[in-house]
C-alpha cells in the first residue's frame, strides 16, 4: 500500500496526539484546528481522525471536502454529535472509541451504588460537623441491578457487580443475544422496560443516544421504580428525561441519582441537580483516569495497523442506528 495521509481535526499541539509518532514510517500526518487549512488539505486525506471530544464542527465541515477518504475515526465513544447527513449517507466506514472507557465507567457506577448504600454523604457530613452517630447501612450483595443498554459499558458493570452477589437484569434491543450469558439473570426487550425497572434497586443507564433511546427513561419509567431505587447514568444524558427525574427526586419518589452525563453540558449554573442532597454529580469525568486520551489514541493506532494491512476494522459504527 502506498503512503497513507492522515488528517487530524483538532489541536495539533494536543499532548495526547504525540502518540501518532508511532504510526508506520512514511505515514503523512496533517493536524490542524484551522478550518481554512483543513479545507485546503482535505482532498488529500485517506483517513480522518476526529481529535476533538467536545466540538465536532471541524470534523463535520471537513468530511464533505475529503473526496478520497477511505476511513474516518472519532476518538470518543459517542457518535451522535458527529453524524452529519453527509457522513451517514457516505459508504466510508466510521469507527469510534466504543469500549475504550468501559472499565472506569463501570467502576464509577459500582462506587455510586456503595455511596448510597453506605450513605457516604452522611458520613462526610457528620465528620465535618464533629458528630458521632451510628446508623444502619445496606449491603450491595442482595440488590437487583438493571442495566439499560447492555453493550461494552453495560457488560463491564455486570462483570463488576456480579461478584458482589447482585442479580443482573439487562435491557437490550435483541435480548436473545444474552441467552447463555452467565452474568445476566434475565434480559428484557425495550417494550418491557417498565417491568424490568419495577424490580430494580439500581438502574444503570449505559445506552447510546439515538432516536430510540432519547427519553427512554421518562415519567412512566420513573413512576415504575421502587421508592428505594437509585438511577445511575454513565451513558448519554438524553437517555433520561431530566424534568421527570428531577420531579422524582424532589418528591422522593425515588431514593436518588448518580449522574455523569447530562442533556446540556456543562450543566447550567443554578441547575436543580447542584443542590440536591440525593444526587451524586460528576462533570462528565467518570472515565477521566490518568492518560484517558492516550488510551483512546492507542485504540486508533491499533485500528490504523489493521487498515494499513487491509484487515477488518474494529468498532465499525452503524451510522443509521447511531452507535
Amino acid at each position: 500500500m502506498s503512503a497513507i495521509t492522515l488528517l487530524v481535526t483538532g489541536d495539533p499541539q494536543a499532548e495526547y496526539l504525540k502518540a501518532l509518532d508511532r504510526l508506520p514510517p512514511g505515514t503523512r500526518v496533517i493536524a490542524s484546528s484551522d478550518p481554512a487549512k483543513l479545507a485546503e488539505v482535505a482532498p488529500e486525506a485517506d483517513v480522518i481522525l476526529n481529535g476533538e471530544f467536545k466540538d465536532p464542527q471541524l470534523f463535520k465541515s471537513t468530511f464533505p471536502l475529503a473526496t478520497r477518504v477511505r476511513w474516518v475515526h472519532t476518538l470518543s465513544a459517542g457518535v451522535e454529535h458527529v453524524l452529519s447527513p453527509e457522513i451517514i449517507a457516505s459508504p466510508v466506514p466510521m469507527t469510534n472509541g466504543r469500549g475504550v472507557f468501559r472499565r472506569p465507567l463501570a467502576e464509577w457506577a459500582v462506587g455510586a451504588m456503595l455511596y448510597f448504600l453506605y450513605d457516604f454523604r452522611r458520613l462526610v457530613r457528620q465528620q465535618e460537623a464533629g458528630v458521632w452517630a451510628d446508623f444502619d447501612i445496606e449491603e450491595l450483595g442482595d440488590k437487583t441491578i438493571g442495566i439499560v443498554g447492555y453493550g461494552e459499558i453495560g457488560r463491564a458493570v455486570a462483570e463488576r457487580a456480579k461478584p458482589f452477589g447482585c442479580k443482573i437484569l439487562a435491557l437490550r434491543r435483541k435480548p436473545e443475544k444474552s441467552v447463555g450469558d452467565p452474568l445476566i439473570d434475565r434480559a428484557y426487550a425495550p417494550s418491557h422496560i417498565d417491568e424490568m425497572l419495577a424490580a430494580c434497586d439500581f438502574v444503570v443507564a449505559a445506552a447510546p443516544s439515538t432516536r430510540e433511546t432519547r427519553g427512554l427513561i421518562g415519567p412512566a419509567q420513573i413512576a415504575a421504580l421502587k421508592p428505594s431505587a437509585v438511577v445511575i447514568n454513565i451513558g448519554r444524558g438524553p437517555v433520561i428525561d431530566e424534568p421527570a427525574l428531577i420531579a422524582g427526586l424532589e418528591s422522593k419518589k425515588i431514593r436518588g441519582a448518580a449522574l455523569d452525563v447530562f442533556t446540556v453540558e456543562p450543566l447550567p449554573e443554578g441547575h436543580p441537580f447542584y443542590k440536591m442532597q440525593n444526587v451524586l454529580l460528576s462533570p462528565h469525568s467518570a472515565d477521566h483516569t490518568a492518560g484517558w486520551r492516550d488510551r483512546a489514541v492507542q485504540f486508533f493506532l491499533e485500528n490504523f495497523a489493521r487498515f494499513a494491512k487491509g484487515e477488518p476494522l474494529e468498532n465499525v459504527v452503524d451510522k443509521h442506528a447511531g452507535y
